[in-house]
């Protein structure tokens, strides 16, 4: 507590009246019950008591809220005038706080408060007083019930419901305007003094806005204030109680004021002039390029709507409004040409859409600029002089003949030879071509209406300096037709004849169609290729004829079958015609004409073989198939029979047992001990492959120690076989387990000296040493085979 508050409690308290000099007294009053009225009462003792009526003389009890001293604060006497002090008398207090928060002395009447009291928690406490008999324990005076009210102290500050407030006003606004009201509230007795009355000031926010002190309203102070300049302003508010007075308490709070906008700054483009650039390329609806006019103002005062006013590209381009970005897109309205036109010059103006008029005197809403757009040469491909192009060409031509021509330019500036070609994918059957450079397209192959009229090809066109850059157009061929395909029956005729016919009878009636087709329309001619005895034609001059008979009577069993050739020819120049024949048969019919039975014979000539007949074919055939795969398989199985059928045929040939072995590691899949021992070999059979003329006893060969070297004993081995006089003397192939070193000598073979023509010099044979003397002998000369032989 402050020594300004402590001085004011001091003078509060000498103002106030001591409650030290403040007593309740029990006075008597006069007995007002009626002259007849009269009460007796008995006691437990059996004297009568005459009760006397008695009334309370006091005033109200008034306590200083929050007492700070270390005793208890006094708060008055009750004292009756039955009380002669000498003690007989016992005061009693009851009701609110009686006994804890206040306490009264039994004798003298004395009433205490034994803690500090807040008179913002309680203003006043009701309590009831009563002076009874100690001895006798009955009140000699009645109850009677008093108040004592606390007194105020500005003990209690000013406050607002909230420490930030958040306010806007439009800028612009004039002076005076209201913005906010704050109200501040206090806890003091606002009918008691000065405490609880509250005036506002401005602490913070001058010179902008003011507060009224009564009201705590917050109004503008300046004029003009833009948004544009300062947006947000914080004002501090004081609520000070005592009237503003020195001494008072005060709160403050703090209160963020916004200036909201309005239209009050027209738009205006940053740029005089924008330029821009377009390819010639770009397509209609293009984006080329955007302006945008800046606007101080925010949300729907700063919306701008974009429109081309004037210009000499009013008609090729457009205008578009981005409302989210707020810029004017510029696209393309129609197609442009670098060659035509190469500069473009547009007026662009830009105006707000929500103007207030308020603010009309700051000028136009509205802002223009000049938009310059260069337009760019692209290689452009090349332009054919048609959308597409229709030939119509007869189909009789000549191979090589033009049917037409196709035109294309190139649009560029630098004019650039353009290349013709087919796209062979519409002309699979590559019956047209083209001439690169003039686009002439011609024939390479016969046309033919009759197969496909219309021809539907695709020329493309393309630049000889950038190949890349192509264009194509649609080429339609059509055939026109020429009358190169004769008239033939429009079906196979049946047609028989009765043996009772009579002359001029209706027997067939014929038709016929054309491949081709004329301007007129088809006209068929029917007529005999020769004079027939037998039968005639009779043309309807609508293209269809009538046979009819020219003699009675006809016999199956002398001509079963009559062949009728019939002449049909058309109008059109050149005259086509064909001879069509007409197979009639001689049938028994009954009278009225209805076929029974025709001849047999006559039956099979046109339908040529009969179905059994080219099953039974067709069945011939499998069986030949059949037998002819099971003889190659025999065959094949008779070729894969081994010549060796026998394991103890010991011949030196090259037997395959599609076995690898096992590498090195393998030390079972050869017993080197066979070949050291010769001894371990069966007895040498006659080799089976030849028939030798002399038969020779076989000799036993010694057998090798187990530690000779493999080498030395398949050397001892081939000087054996040098030396005997049994060894065969044919080509054959030994051996020996040993491949040793290569060769100097090609094959010996003698199977490839059928390959040579005539006698071969084997002379050589006699300088490779005594291995090969046999075979010297063998082919060196003629005598010395006349004698071996």
């Amino acid at each position: 507590m402050t020594i300004q508050q402590v001085l004011l409690l001091l003078l509060l308290w000498m103002w106030l009246p001591h409650p030290c000099h403040t007593e309740m007294l029990f006075r008597r009053t006069p007995d007002l019950r009626p002259k007849n009225f009269g009460g007796r009462a008995s006691g437990n003792d059996g004297k009568a008591i005459h009760r006397q009526k008695r009334g309370w003389m006091w005033n109200q009890f008034f306590l200083l809220e929050e007492y700070t001293g270390s005793d208890y604060q006094y708060v008055g006497k009750l004292h009756s005038d039955q009380d002669k002090g000498d003690g007989s008398l016992k005061y009693i207090l009851s009701g609110d706080g009686a006994g804890t928060l206040f306490i009264i002395d039994e004798k003298t009447g004395d009433i205490h408060a034994t803690r500090r009291i807040d008179r913002e928690e309680k203003a006043f406490y009701t309590l009831r007083a009563q002076a009874i008999n100690r001895r006798t324990l009955r009140p000699v005076e009645p109850e009677s019930e008093f108040v004592i009210k606390i007194h105020d102290i500005n003990d209690n500050e000013p406050t607002f419901p909230e420490e930030i407030y958040t306010a806007s006003v439009p800028e612009m606004s004039v002076v005076g305007t209201s913005v906010v009201q704050v109200t501040a509230t206090d806890a003091d007795d606002p009918s008691y003094g000065n405490s609880a009355r509250i005036i506002y000031s401005i602490l913070q926010g001058q010179p902008y806005f003011s507060v009224e002190p009564e009201t705590g309203i917050i109004r503008t102070a300046l004029p003009n204030m833009n948004r544009e300049n300062r947006e947000q302003y914080q004002v501090v508010i004081q609520a000070k109680d005592m009237g503003g007075q020195m001494g008072g308490l005060s709160g403050t709070t703090t209160v963020n004021i916004t200036l909201t906008d309005v239209n009050d700054n027209p738009p205006r483009f940053p740029q005089s002039t924008v330029h821009l650039r377009v390819p010639e390329s770009s397509p209609v609806g293009t984006a080329i390029g955007s302006v945008k006019a800046t606007d101080a103002d925010t949300g729907k005062n700063a919306e701008v709507e974009y429109r081309i006013i004037d210009g000499d590209g009013t008609d090729m381009f457009d205008i578009v409004t981005q409302k989210d970005t707020q810029e004017g897109i510029i696209t393309v309205r129609k197609p442009l040409d670098y060659e035509t036109r190469r500069l473009y010059t547009l007026k662009v103006e830009a105006e707000n859409t929500h103007v207030d008029p308020r603010f009309y005197y700051l000028g136009p809403f509205k802002d223009t600029t000049i938009v310059k757009i260069s337009v760019e040469d692209v290689d452009e491909p090349p332009i054919f002089s048609r959308s597409s192009y229709l030939f119509e060409v007869h189909e009789d031509i000549e191979l090589g003949t033009i049917i037409g021509t196709v035109m294309a330019r190139d649009p560029d500036s630098a004019s650039s030879p353009i290349r013709f070609s087919l796209d062979r994918h519409t002309d699979l059957d590559r019956i047209f071509n083209i001439h690169s450079g003039n686009g002439s397209i011609y024939t390479s192959k016969p046309l033919d209406r009759e197969i496909s009229q219309w021809h539907n090809l695709s020329v493309i066109a393309s630049e000889i300096n950038n190949p890349k850059d192509t264009t194509r157009v649609p080429v339609y061929v059509r055939i026109l037709d020429v009358n190169d395909n004769a008239p033939q029956f429009a079906v196979f005729y049946d047609t028989f004849v009765c043996e009772n016919a009579r002359a001029g009878q209706l027997i067939q009636t014929i038709s016929a169609v054309d491949k081709d087709d004329p301007l007129g329309g088809q006209k068929f001619f029917f007529s005999l290729a020769a004079v027939n005895p037998n039968f005639t034609v009779q043309d309807n001059e609508d293209n269809t004829a009538r046979i009819l008979t020219r003699r009675n009577g006809f016999s199956r069993h002398e001509i079963s079958t009559y062949l009728l050739p019939v002449v049909i020819s058309d109008n059109d120049y050149p005259i086509q015609s064909s001879t069509g024949t007409l197979t009639i048969r001689v049938c028994a019919c009954d009278s009225r004409g209805n076929m029974q039975s025709c001849s047999a014979e006559a039956l099979l000539l046109p339908a040529g073989l009969s179905t059994g007949a080219l099953v039974a074919i067709l069945l011939c055939i499998i069986i030949l198939l059949v037998i002819v795969v099971l003889f190659a398989a025999l065959k094949r199985q008779r070729k894969k029979e081994p010549l060796i059928l026998s394991k103890e045929d010991i011949r030196d040939n090259i037997v395959s047992y599609n076995d690898e072995g096992g590498g090195e590691e393998d030390t079972q899949a050869f017993d080197i001990g066979t070949l050291r021992n010769p001894a371990a070999i069966e007895d040498k059979k006659l080799r089976r492959d030849i028939i030798p003329e002399t038969l020779f006893v076989p000799r036993r060969t010694p057998s090798a120690p187990d530690n000779t070297d493999v080498r030395d004993f398949i050397n001892q081995r081939l000087k054996e076989h040098d030396t005997d006089p049994s060894a065969p003397p044919y080509d054959s192939l030994a051996t020996y387990a040993y491949e040793g070193n290569d060769s100097i000598a090609e094959s010996l073979s003698s199977l490839e000296s059928g390959t040579t023509e005539g006698d071969q010099n084997y002379d050589y044979l006699r300088e490779w040493g005594p291995r090969f003397n046999k075979l010297a002998e063998m082919y060196g000369g003629g005598e010395s085979d006349k004698d071996t032989s």
